[in-house]
């Protein structure tokens, strides 16, 4: 889950817990100032600084963000819509 992306769906943070909000405000930071809504979990937990403690409170808030359906976890980088066919034939041994 490291190395996976999340990606802000929605942006609400309505009956959201404190860590939840957490990220969700760093994916909306992340939109106001790069116009992208997706961060590596790696940088989230740069960003935020949690304790031992609390990063398995953040995976588990992750979890339940994506189950309300207001992030998405994705586990590989995005590639833009017309390279998907070459990234999918290159990984074949295509091309």
């Amino acid at each position: 889950m490291l190395n996976a992306f999340v990606v802000l769906a929605r942006n609400t943070t309505w009956k959201c817990g404190r860590i939840e909000r957490l990220v969700i405000n760093y994916l909306q930071l992340q939109l106001k100032q790069y116009g992208c809504t997706q961060a590596s979990v790696k940088e989230i937990l740069r960003h935020l600084k949690l304790k031992k403690s609390q990063k398995r409170q953040l995976f588990e808030a992750m979890e339940r963000l994506e189950k309300r359906g207001i992030i998405q976890i994705v586990s590989m980088p995005f590639v833009a819509p017309e390279q998907q066919e070459v990234y999918a034939i290159s990984r074949q041994g295509g091309v």
